[in-house]
């Protein structure tokens, strides 16, 4: 593969591993994803699997709540400690799982319905035809190529092929159904308006659907955020914190955050669609050891999943600022924007 400039996404077809290519053809695309996860952080990954239909169905699942009422909504809000349910506007801060305080003191304007597995907790499910069986067959998927990128992360590390099936057997898995549309005149839009906070996603990695409408952005290795948008036909990929703390930073958990998708002075719409894998709740997470160069310095203590989890969700959605996320923190208050 050739090398990318800093500020590019690298689209990687993972369909070798999709639909049982060749051993060469797997060594080629796990080569490609090391570099990208060392790089980048973000890819977009075709050859996925998922059938056009799935894809229709969920968008279709998408509107369909959104559409709804704010009372209608309201109905399905659960507790901050039970990620489960809808996050009205203005109810989460993103940058305080790492810490940092919105720059305008105002939680994210970005509206969520969130259904997951892996902790005991029971979904809700709002009264909308065809809403349940859409969401669930692309749960089922997205699951899918959630572990086929985990087995191709074994081999690009040189791990045992099993290696994250052992910590991912009950994976505590959050689908998170995002929506950034706001009526009309409903706020003054200003330059510091966040439709997502800053953040880093929290678990072993994230399945993104999205449209392709700007927002999306992310800090790479010159500490300047750039635009990122999905190729066409593909899905966003990112790491999260417990990769990276796998990896001793080899690979890295990338900052993003979403911009209102604003075109010509208007808010225009924008839907995305996040699977988060995150491994069993009771696995303990620590640097493997062949991630370690010698004399390098050990970054990460070991962690259970349920611990790291607890203590970023206790930011984002019941508003105690992480103070343990440090180098995080550090890099979020250094970004600049990109140069045009």
């Amino acid at each position: 593969m050739m090398p990318l400039s800093q500020f590019d996404v690298p689209v990687i077809d993972i369909s070798p591993y999709v639909d049982g290519g060749s051993a060469e053809r797997r060594r080629a695309v796990a080569a490609d994803l090391d570099y990208a996860c060392s790089a980048v952080g973000f890819m977009s990954v075709t050859g996925h699997g998922i059938p056009d239909d799935v894809l229709v169905g969920l968008r279709s699942a998408i509107d369909g709540f959104f559409a709804l009422d704010a009372g209608e909504k309201s109905m399905y809000i659960m507790p901050p400690d039970v990620n489960r349910g809808y996050t009205a506007p203005k109810s989460e801060s993103l940058s305080l799982s790492l810490g940092v305080e919105s720059s305008t003191r105002m939680n994210d304007f970005f509206e969520a319905f969130n259904v997951g597995t892996g902790d005991g907790v029971a979904n809700v499910w709002p009264e909308v035809e065809g809403f349940k069986k859409a969401v669930n067959r692309y749960f089922e998927h997205a699951a899918r190529v959630a572990r086929t990128l985990t087995r191709i992360f074994a081999d690009a590390l040189g791990l045992a092929p099993d290696f994250f099936d052992r910590i991912t057997t009950d994976s505590l898995d959050t689908f998170r159904m995002n929506n950034y549309a706001l009526p009309p005149g409903e706020i003054e839009l200003d330059g510091e308006l966040d439709g997502m906070g800053e953040h880093t996603d929290y678990g072993l990695v994230t399945v993104l659907w999205a449209d392709q409408v700007a927002g999306l952005q992310v800090v790479g290795s010159d500490l300047r955020w750039h635009d990122v948008s999905p190729a066409d036909n593909a899905l966003l990929v990112n790491l999260g914190d417990l990769t990276a703390r796998l990896t001793n930073d080899r690979w890295m958990s990338t900052l993003h955050r979403v911009r209102p998708p604003i075109v010509d002075g208007n808010i225009v719409r924008r839907r995305s669609a996040a699977f988060f894998h995150d491994g069993d709740l009771s696995a303990t997470v620590a640097p493997v050891p062949s991630c370690i160069e010698p004399g390098e310095e050990i970054r990460y203590q070991p962690v259970t999943v349920a611990d790291h989890i607890a203590v970023k969700l206790a930011g984002s959605r019941g508003g105690k600022s992480n103070e343990s996320a440090t180098r995080e923190a550090a890099r979020a208050r250094a970004a600049v924007p990109a140069i045009s």
